[in-house]
C-alpha cells in the first residue's frame, strides 16, 4: 500500500507514482485523441456540416446520460470502497484477536515451551492467511521443528488453526488450564477461521460480470459519441476536452476494479505483510 501525506497537494498533482491511472490509459487516450481529431475533421473540413446539422443536437443525448453515469460511477467506487474497508476491518479484527488471544496464554500458562509454541503459531498464521489470500506459494516449512502437510492440507490458515485447537486440547488434557480457561481461548481460535472466510468471501466474489461489463460499455460509447456534437461547439479543440473526459470516467472504473481486490500487491491494495509483521511483534512481545 502506497503512504503519502494526505495534505501534501502539490505532490499529488505533479508525481506520477506507480498506481496511477494516467500511464495504464495513455495508449488508450492517445487512440480517444486521434479518433476525436478524425470526426472533428470530417465533420469541418470533409463533409463541411453547418451550425444547423441536428448532429449538433447529440449533445442533449449527452446531457441527460451525464447523470446516470455519474450515478453508476458513484456507486460502483462506493461497492468497491466498502469491499477494501470490509477487508480492512477483518484484518484490524486479526490483530485485536491475536493479541486478546496472545495476552491470555501469557497469564494461564506458566511453561516457557508451551508459550513458545503459541509464541510461533499464532503469528504463522497471519503470515500464512496473508500469502493464502494473494495465492502465492507457501513453504512448508513452518518453523524449525514443524511442518505444514503437503499432503493433505490444501487450505494452509485451517492447518494452522487446528494445530492451534490441538495444543490447546493438549494442555488442557495435562491439567494446566481448566475447562472455563480452554472455552475462553476457544472463542479467539474460532474467530480466526471467521476471519479468513471472510476475506475469501471478499476475494472469491467479484462485482457480477454483466455490471462491470455495462459500466465499461456505458463509458465506451458514451466517449465516443461526445466529439459528434461538440466539434460545433469546440472545433479541434474537442480533442483534449473528449481526451480529458475518457480519463476521468475510464481512472473511476479502474480504481474501482483495483481496490475491490484489496488482498493483493498493488499500490492501493492493504498492507498485509505489514499487518502480519505487528502481529508478530505484538505475539512476541507479549509471550515472553
Amino acid at each position: 500500500m502506497t503512504s503519502y501525506d494526505p495534505k501534501e497537494w502539490f505532490s499529488f498533482i505533479f508525481k506520477f507514482h506507480r498506481g496511477d491511472t494516467f500511464k495504464k490509459l495513455i495508449p488508450l487516450m492517445l487512440a480517444i485523441a486521434a479518433y476525436s481529431g478524425g470526426v472533428a475533421y470530417l465533420e469541418m473540413e470533409y463533409w463541411m456540416l453547418s451550425d444547423k446539422s441536428h448532429i449538433k443536437n447529440i449533445t442533449v443525448m449527452h446531457t441527460m446520460l451525464g447523470f446516470v453515469i455519474s450515478l453508476l460511477l458513484v456507486f460502483r467506487t462506493n461497492t468497491a470502497y466498502d469491499r477494501w474497508w470490509e477487508g480492512r476491518k477483518m484484518w484490524g479484527a486479526l490483530v485485536n484477536n491475536s493479541r486478546n488471544l496472545s495476552m491470555k496464554l501469557a497469564v494461564m500458562l506458566d511453561d516457557k515451551e508451551d508459550k513458545e509454541a503459541f509464541r510461533k503459531l499464532i503469528p504463522a498464521y497471519a503470515s500464512v492467511l496473508n500469502l493464502h489470500l494473494k495465492n502465492e506459494d507457501i513453504s512448508h516449512e513452518l518453523f524449525d521443528d514443524a511442518t505444514l502437510s503437503a499432503d493433505h492440507y490444501k487450505h494452509k490458515p485451517n492447518q494452522i488453526a487446528k494445530t492451534i485447537m490441538a495444543k490447546l486440547n493438549e494442555i488442557y488434557r495435562q491439567g494446566k488450564i481448566s475447562g472455563e480457561q480452554l472455552i475462553t481461548l476457544n472463542s479467539e481460535v474460532n474467530s480466526f477461521t471467521d476471519i479468513c472466510g471472510a476475506c475469501e468471501r471478499i476475494k472469491n466474489t467479484p462485482i457480477p460480470y454483466s455490471y462491470s461489463a455495462f459500466i465499461k460499455k456505458f463509458i465506451f460509447f458514451y466517449v465516443m459519441t461526445l466529439p459528434f456534437g461538440y466539434v460545433f461547439q469546440l472545433g479541434y479543440y474537442v480533442i483534449p476536452v473528449v481526451v480529458f473526459i475518457f480519463y476521468v470516467l475510464a481512472s473511476l472504473e479502474l480504481i474501482a476494479e483495483e481496490i475491490e481486490d484489496p488482498f493483493g500487491n498493488d499500490p492501493n491494495d492493504l498492507p498485509l505483510d505489514k499487518i502480519s509483521e505487528n502481529i508478530k511483534k505484538n505475539v512476541e512481545e507479549l509471550l515472553y
